[in-house]
């Protein structure tokens, strides 16, 4: 006699007669979603480098918005850059402090426009009376690109400190503190210390006798050229 049980029929609304890929209907759509409008509000789910491939830095930025008046002139075997006015009718508050920011651009042709347009600034008539009431603004942006761990942005830099001296003679010793710190670290590298050492030789002649303590402060094997 066959039993009841083994002719039970199922019920095909039975939970254990709905197969897998049925089962959990709720589960697959959460899973394949994407995320909540919440979610991508969240702080945390924000990458904040994301957006930023690519950014210009400030010089590049600035000189991009026309607010460095020149241009790159390439040349066969040596570029030059042109001045849309005349260099001597250029404000040096903000120019030069630009420029100085500019230093420590390591792509082309932020740094080369940089350097030059800095060196020519500082060629014109009148330099120092224009130069020396920016000096504070320029402190910042020249610690920073000595700072570099780049050797041409280094030197470049030093390059520019030393033009600067020349300019504004003792009214850089005030600033020039601020500065050393930066100079005496690379000094402590053997192939950087002929380089810099006649770099100092040259702003204590520029700057006197007065700057000796500041330099020897940072760099106490420092031997004065000065009698």
């Amino acid at each position: 006699m066959a039993t009841g049980g083994a002719n039970r029929t199922r019920n095909p609304g039975s939970p254990s007669s709905t197969p897998n890929s049925k089962r959990s209907p709720q589960l697959s759509l959460k899973e394949s979603s994407p995320c909540r409008p919440s979610e991508r509000l969240n702080p945390k789910t924000i990458d904040p480098f994301k957006n930023n491939v690519g950014k210009q830095s400030t010089f590049a930025a600035v000189y991009s918005n026309g607010g460095v008046p020149c241009r790159l002139q390439h040349g066969s075997v040596k570029h030059k850059i042109q001045w849309d006015v005349p260099i001597e009718n250029l404000s040096f508050d903000p120019l030069l402090v630009t420029l100085a920011e500019g230093l420590r651009e390591t792509k082309h042709p932020y740094h080369f426009l940089a350097c030059q347009g800095f060196r020519e600034m500082l060629e014109v008539s009148d330099a120092a009376g224009k130069t020396i009431p920016v000096l504070p603004k320029l402190v910042l942006p020249l610690r920073l690109a000595l700072s570099s761990q780049n050797a041409e942005v280094f030197f470049n830099t030093l390059d520019a400190l030393v033009r600067l001296s020349s300019v504004v003679g003792r009214e850089l010793n005030p600033h020039l503190k601020g500065l050393m710190a930066m100079i005496s670290r690379k000094m402590m590298e053997k192939n950087n210390k002929e380089k810099i050492t006649h770099a100092l030789q040259e702003i204590e002649s520029n700057c006197g006798q007065a700057c000796l303590a500041i330099i020897k402060s940072k760099v106490p094997t420092y031997q004065s050229v000065l009698k």
